[in-house]
């Protein structure tokens, strides 16, 4: 489902999409991110299960949600190198801004490893935009990057990013603790490899512009042709 076409920029990170049937991940340029403020504005976290203490601050009231959430990307989009990157994108359904999908490695020239972050209008779960949003971004993390393997982890009540991740092949691997509004919580961790993902890879997801990103995150292209 592309999306009409926005003038390129001079950061590779934010020129890099993923088309799908259903949704396009977007490089988050500040235009975007503009966009989809009142979905943020309105609250992203507007009950249980409560997502983590992430830095964009989801708990927060009024313009302070807005400038904490903005703070974190402009952070993160600033912090980008071989040994820890995070590539940020909003999901765009219909040429309208819905969420945030983010895609996570550390040493990725050595590990391969992948994980995952994402949130969604609290007004547009429950549909199957998760997974799409999922599927999305783990094509480009195996097909785009070469990934070897990708990570996931949710809290134990949060039903829907598990089942996502149940759904799409993704192998229980252990437990670990995180706090949400200051308090401790189990997560349940999940991981996906290479081969369980070839299995089911999807032939209609196309990706825009991840050669050009390449260098920005360490990664050798592979040789052209």
């Amino acid at each position: 489902m592309p999306t009409t076409a926005s003038p390129l920029s001079p950061y590779p990170p934010l020129n890099v999409r993923v088309h799908t049937p259903r949704l396009s991940l977007m490089g988050a340029t500040d235009e975007l991110l503009e966009r989809l403020l009142p979905v943020v504005r309105k609250g992203v976290a507007t009950g249980p299960p409560w997502p983590f203490d992430d830095p964009m601050s989801l708990y927060e009231d009024g313009r302070e949600r807005e400038w904490s959430w903005l703070r974190s990307v402009w952070r993160g989009r600033g912090r980008v190198g071989p040994d820890l990157w995070r590539l940020y994108f909003v999901v765009v359904v219909d040429g309208e801004p819905v969420g945030m999908q983010d895609l996570t490695g550390a040493d990725f020239a050595l590990y391969g490893t992948v994980s995952t972050f994402s949130w969604l209008d609290p007004d547009l779960r429950g549909g199957g935009l998760g997974k799409e949003m999922r599927q999305a971004v783990l094509h480009l993390a195996f097909d785009g990057l070469g990934a070897r393997e990708a990570g996931s982890d949710a809290f134990f009540d949060n039903h829907a990013s598990n089942g996502v991740s149940q759904a799409l092949g993704y192998a229980p691997n252990g437990v670990t603790w995180d706090t949400r509004r200051g308090e401790p919580a189990q997560i349940r961790q999940w991981r996906l490899t290479r081969e369980r993902w070839a299995g089911r890879r999807r032939d209609d997801i196309e990706l825009v512009a991840v050669r050009e990103c390449l260098p920005v995150l360490g990664i050798d292209p592979p040789p052209a042709g």
